[in-house]
């Protein structure tokens, strides 16, 4: 008896929407492909090595293949999983969308994350298949167009911001040492009423903290901060975002957006990641407008880099996230309470 597939699609946006991405501005054709990102309970993911005969033979990719006329994205990455792998998708999101120009094509890669699925994945088409972790990549050559994907898929689901303005510092430094503990592995230092000298140690202490569990830092908005005390790089908020011509040479660098315009810009400079809020009414903020989710999936629709959903949230609304486009969530009041490991390493159940 065949399972019933269950795919989490990506909510319709009118073609006549006035928002198109700089990435999908092309003089040639694009060939639209649908890309799995298929994950163990383990965190492993499955790469394929394309098979003699087709172009680039050889390198590693993530499975999948081109939509066909007419067929719809779920549609084709279940096809596809199943002509090349043998396996029925049950559970995937969608995730970032990726177009990369080779001498033989323009593709728009419609990358999935694959969750569940019946059946073990074998070569059905002579490639060869190998499991990795971010970790320890131990497959060579990859497609080039796997770069920055492998870079968004190393970023956790989880993105802490501090408040330590509100909680006080050493309450705060224990928190986040516990949420450390516990298996957050992002955080943003975030404290806008924090004198500068105290800004600078309470930031050090925390970059300490976190680096010691392998976590990384990035300092809102101050790069020569982040610099001086060794954090891991820098988080824009949407004003700075928009007066920036070009990318800082530093390590990670995130942005705040609220809107078309400021995901747009993002994307121009090549930001790592961005943050997209607020989704939900919070308490900082009481009667602000909110994007809900409908809003905000529409808005990723098609977009290059992991977004996190900002604003009213916890880490029960991950999946809710996935389920609407995002990479994972941000937030700032709900830093501790639940585990950490869990969602780093087993997206659904």
């Amino acid at each position: 008896m065949e399972l019933e597939q269950k795919i989490i699609c990506d909510p319709a946006v009118p073609v006549n929407d006035p928002f198109i991405h700089s990435t999908m501005v092309h003089s040639s054709p694009i060939i639209d492909v649908v890309a799995a990102v298929i994950i163990r309970s383990d965190g492993s993911f499955l790469l394929a090595r394309r098979p003699e005969g087709k172009p680039y033979a050889g390198y590693w990719e993530f499975p999948g293949g081109k939509v066909e006329p007419g067929e719809s994205l779920p549609h084709a990455l279940s096809r596809e999983l199943l002509e090349e792998l043998g396996i029925q998708v049950e559970h995937a999101y969608p995730w970032i969308t990726r177009v990369f120009t080779y001498p033989h094509a323009t593709v728009r890669l419609h990358f999935y994350r694959v969750v569940k699925w019946h059946g073990e994945p074998h070569p059905h088409e002579n490639q060869e298949l190998s499991w990795q972790f971010m970790s320890n990549i131990a497959v060579d050559p990859m497609l080039p167009a796997n770069a920055p994907v492998l870079r968004a898929l190393g970023l956790p689901p989880v993105y802490a911001i501090t408040n330590a303005v509100e909680l006080g510092v050493q309450f705060a430094l224990m928190q986040i040492e516990s949420a450390l503990q516990q298996g957050l592995r992002l955080l943003q230092v975030r404290e806008k009423g924090m004198a500068r000298d105290e800004l600078r140690a309470f930031a050090g202490e925390v970059v300490a903290l976190a680096h010691h569990h392998g976590a990384r830092v990035l300092v809102n908005g101050d790069v020569a901060l982040s610099r001086e005390i060794g954090a891991d790089g820098v988080h824009f908020p949407s004003v700075q975002l928009m007066d920036l011509s070009s990318r800082p040479d530093i390590n990670w660098c995130g942005a705040s957006c609220h809107n078309v315009e400021e995901l747009f810009h993002a994307e121009q400079l090549a930001m790592d990641f961005v943050v997209l809020g607020p989704v939900l009414p919070t308490l900082s903020h009481p009667g602000f407008p909110v994007l809900g989710w409908q809003k905000f999936a529409t808005l990723i629709r098609d977009y290059p880099l992991p977004v996190y959903a900002l604003g009213g949230l916890r880490q029960e609304d991950l999946i809710t996230a996935w389920e609407h486009g995002g990479h994972g969530v941000a937030m700032m009041r709900s830093m501790v309470g639940g585990s950490f490991d869990r969602i780093n390493t087993v997206p659904v159940e």
